[in-house]
């Protein structure tokens, strides 16, 4: 979840928590904006402090984001119009009831939220999913895909000595469908960033790209991450039940 804010620390992090808990007890009963994303689709809803206890505060929350925040053991809440800190909230998760849609939080410290910068909705991918990139000299690299949204990618692949951040590629997105179809969707790309992918033990890493405008490519990719949304919304509303 670390991808979704910056860590800021004030003071020390106890003298932190205790100015966040100070406000919290002067703001019972209001209503504070949560932020958890899953599958990277933002789930953001209004939730009501109940009571601060033990350095612990209980909110009343929308089910879905009750789930989410079970899922995930931690929470982010924008800043509120009448805190005393222009920070946003980071908080770990110490119980949660989702058939009451309670959640008892802790541990809170500062953050900024910066996934809001994102400029276009991200996806992830339920099945797997093949990027190709070629190279000016006619190489091929193969990778899969992790994530999604009109205005790139992140994939895991293969270190190599080609993956540069700044280096131009043309690409071929293999996107899977229904009925096990798959749409190939060709353009081109800039490397971003390169960083190691701690979720495998081989030499894989994590490659951002960028995609260069093509409307007919993004028109494509638009129908699909469209899709995909559904899909979560409804696997999120499926675990409700």
């Amino acid at each position: 979840m670390s991808q979704y804010f910056d860590k800021i620390t004030k003071g020390t992090e106890r003298e932190d928590m205790l100015v966040i808990l100070q406000f919290l007890k002067t703001a019972i009963g209001q209503r504070f904006s949560f932020l958890n994303y899953y599958k990277e689709i933002p789930i953001s809803f209004y939730a009501t402090l109940l009571s601060i206890e033990n350095e612990m505060a209980e909110f009343e929350l929308h089910e879905y984001q009750a789930k989410v925040i079970s899922l995930k053991q931690k929470t982010l809440i924008h800043s509120h119009p009448k805190s005393p800190f222009c920070e946003d909230i980071v908080a770990n998760v110490f119980n949660v009831n989702t058939e009451k849609k309670r959640a008892i939080i802790y541990k809170f410290g500062y953050a900024k939220i910066h996934s809001e910068l994102r400029r276009f909705v991200r996806v992830t991918l339920d099945k797997s999913a093949i990027i190709q990139m070629f190279f000016e000299n006619k190489i091929k690299l193969s990778g899969q895909i992790m994530d999604i949204s009109l205005g790139g990618a992140a994939i895991s692949i293969k270190a190599d000595e080609l993956l540069a951040a700044g280096a131009d590629v043309d690409i071929l997105l293999t996107l899977p469908e229904t009925n096990n179809k798959f749409t190939e969707i060709s353009l081109g790309a800039k490397i971003i960033k390169i960083i190691a992918d701690e979720s495998k033990k081989d030499d894989s890493v994590i490659c951002m790209l960028e995609f260069y405008f093509d409307k007919n490519a993004q028109q494509q990719i638009s129908f699909y991450i469209n899709q995909r949304q559904v899909s979560i919304i409804k696997e999120l509303k499926d675990l409700l039940m």
